[in-house]
């Protein structure tokens, strides 16, 4: 038998607002994220919209280590971090340092760093790269970053799997506490805003020019964006004992690859239905039994339209009747965050009986429940939280009601 794993803190950095309460009330109340982009100079593209997280200080968050000396990716993934301790109630000098794990995801690691440096070095500041360069820029930092903060010494995995990676961190953290690895794992992921990111999706056509329309017939794209989610995850005994608030349990997950096409997914949604698949049949759930589907909804013409060719695949007539929804509607795609942050939401939506809608959504293409345009009071005994990434990276993630 698996052990039980607890969900039992949850940190947000959104571009709707920053700890639990702030992110999850805005996506109840559709607030939608979006704006022109500030942190660049966007002339140059067709598309200016982007999901930035506003007004961000780092200081209340960053404590053992020089805010100044830290890309922005790992200063959103130790506010996200701290807060998640904050919230499950866990100093972090209250777990052994060698039991405290941190799994994180990422898409792009550190990319302003890589910015930051071509600027100089074709303004003639700078000839070779330096030290400065080094410590902050590989994606592996940004975990070592958040255990460095925290005093934790455990298992320490960064994991860059685009944007399914903050699923497949948790499925990781879920790993490390089944085979009794660790005590405490924090589980998340994080991705700042850059120009290189923008300038690769803006060359696909895929970013949307005015808002963000998942599975709706008009959809136009993604917008992208930027964020932190951690998830504290402890074995459920453990939470027991020591009292803690359990939002959830992490009662399953799937992998899988489309071994298909870098960019492109499979045509028969083959690789995100198997993901789906093994989710289930690691909770021991059967498709009927899901409540809410956090869909991965990017907006743009093939995910929503495979991501639904999918679904429909695995939960056939259960699919007509299991409300579905993606908050990218109105935080963006915020990349290696994306599934971290849309997992903390299924945690709430599975403690609260609430669901985030699908805003903008006029017209929709399928004939399913996206829960448009309002959040909806309804019954969650189990969420789907459902991710796909290039090279054809799937991961699916199964949060369970805890009951007492």
């Amino acid at each position: 038998m698996k052990s039980r794993v607890a969900v039992t803190g949850l940190g947000l950095v959104t571009p709707i607002g920053a700890g639990r309460e702030a992110a999850w009330e805005g996506l109840l109340a559709g607030r939608c994220g979006f704006a022109p982009v500030e942190s660049f100079d966007t002339r140059a593209f067709s598309v200016h919209l982007g999901a930035e997280v506003r007004g961000f200080d780092p200081a209340p968050w960053v404590r053992r280590q020089d805010p100044a000396a830290l890309g922005r990716a790992s200063l959103l993934a130790i506010a996200a971090a701290r807060q998640a301790l904050e919230d499950a109630g866990l100093a972090p000098e209250a777990v052994a340092p060698e039991r405290a794990g941190v799994a994180m995801g990422t898409t792009s690691g550190e990319p302003r760093e890589v910015e930051r440096f071509d600027d100089r070095y074709l303004a003639g500041e700078l000839d070779r790269v330096g030290p400065e360069f080094i410590g902050l820029y590989p994606c592996h930092m940004i975990a070592a970053h958040v255990a460095r903060e925290l005093g934790f010494a455990g298992v320490n995995t960064m994991i860059p799997t685009a944007c399914a990676a903050g699923n497949y961190a948790i499925a990781h953290a879920v790993d490390v506490l089944r085979a009794g690895r660790a005590d405490v794992m924090l589980a998340g992921g994080a991705d700042a805003f850059s120009r290189i990111t923008y300038t690769g999706f803006a060359r696909l056509g895929a970013i949307a020019p005015e808002r963000c329309q998942p599975f709706d017939r008009h959809r136009k794209g993604m917008i992208p964006g930027e964020g932190a989610a951690v998830l504290v995850l402890e074995p459920l005994d453990r939470a027991r004992a020591r009292g803690a608030r359990i939002y959830a349990e992490l009662a399953g997950y799937g992998l899988s690859c489309d071994a298909h096409h870098m960019t492109a997914a499979h045509p028969e949604g083959n690789g995100a239905a198997r993901a789906m698949e093994r989710a289930l049949a690691d909770a021991g759930a059967a498709p009927g039994e899901v409540s809410y589907i956090s869909a991965h909804g990017t907006g743009t013409p093939t995910n929503d339209r495979l991501e639904t060719l999918a679904v429909k695949r695995v939960f056939g007539a259960a699919a007509r009747r299991t409300p579905m929804s993606s908050i990218k509607s109105m935080i963006g795609h915020t990349m290696g965050a994306a599934s971290a942050i849309e997992a903390a939401v299924c945690a709430l939506a599975v403690a609260l009986d609430r669901i985030p809608p699908t805003m903008n959504l006029e017209e929709p293409e399928e004939d399913l429940d996206f829960v448009p345009n309002a959040a909806r009071d309804h019954r969650v005994l189990l969420a789907m939280n459902n991710a796909y990434a290039f090279g054809g990276n799937n991961a699916s993630v199964i949060l369970r009601k805890h009951e007492a």
